[in-house]
């Protein structure tokens, strides 16, 4: 268990910081290799529905049956599935657009907007988005940590695709911050602070879910976790990724990360 919980949290963590690479992308490059994060984002997604609807929704239904029978259980773990779903669709509903790190912004924007900025909001828009990053990666940090903690192979794919994911966050984070501040090191500073919000995600996960987990909170929160992730592929990762470039690369890094989950699953099992 020790182990486990070690590496769930070094996998939520190393998740998290990939938001600061993509700062440090935004910064040192010129332009933004848009087929790249296309290709990048639809493997992303493929990889999280995969998992999430074939290997964690069965574990979270299997789990449920087995406590409460076959009806209750399958509809608990709907239940749970689709509150996950409302869960992060909440916090996507109330974080503004503007501020929202899932807008696709690109590399050459950061140069393009510099008159624009307004000294009199630098830390007020600096803070808020930050703060906007944090909440939208908290449950990202829950769903890495549960799903390491069940299965390592598993959490190790999920922390791969949410990095992967986190990536092109960090490029969409450094923009608006860069637009408030005008310090390229300030808006890599908090980004990269922001991408912690996965870890201390874990570590509430740790501390408050840990202690009561029973098969029946055990497979409500592996069902919530699946919806998150099939919200966050479906909501955010395949229409960033139609946006950076043509659907067909998308749909192209969709099914790849479709048949690379399924294909380690069948050998990690």
């Amino acid at each position: 268990m020790e182990g486990n919980v070690l590496l769930a949290l070094g996998l939520t963590l190393f998740a998290g910081l990939a938001t600061g690479v993509g700062s440090l992308i935004g910064f040192f490059t010129t332009r933004t290799n848009t087929k790249f994060l296309s290709v990048a984002l639809g493997f992303s997604a493929g990889v999280m529905i995969y998992v999430s609807l074939v290997e964690i929704f069965v574990k979270a239904k299997d789990a449920l049956t087995g406590a409460l029978g076959a009806t209750n259980g399958y509809w608990m773990t709907i239940a749970g599935f689709f509150g996950g779903v409302l869960f992060i669709a909440l916090i996507d509903k109330f974080i503004p657009k503007a501020s929202n790190p899932h807008e696709v912004k690109l590399v050459e924007d950061i140069d393009a907007v510099k008159p624009q900025i307004n000294e009199e909001h630098l830390m007020k828009m600096g803070v808020f988005t930050a703060l906007a990053i944090a909440i939208h990666n908290f449950p990202e940090g829950i769903a890495t940590f549960m799903s390491a903690m069940n299965d390592p192979s598993v959490g190790i794919a999920i922390a791969i695709a949410v990095a992967i994911h986190n990536i092109p966050e960090g490029i969409a984070v450094s923009v608006p911050i860069y637009f408030a501040t005008g310090s390229r090191k300030k808006a890599f500073k908090l980004s990269f602070l922001s991408g912690l919000a996965e870890p201390v995600g874990a570590i509430v996960a740790f501390f408050l879910l840990m202690p009561f987990l029973n098969d029946v909170m055990f497979g409500v929160v592996f069902a919530g976790v699946a919806g998150i992730m099939v919200f966050i592929s479906l909501d955010e990762l395949l229409p960033a990724a139609q946006k950076y470039d043509e659907a067909h690369l998308s749909m192209y890094g969709l099914v790849a990360g479709m048949a690379v989950m399924a294909i380690s699953l069948v050998l990690l099992a």
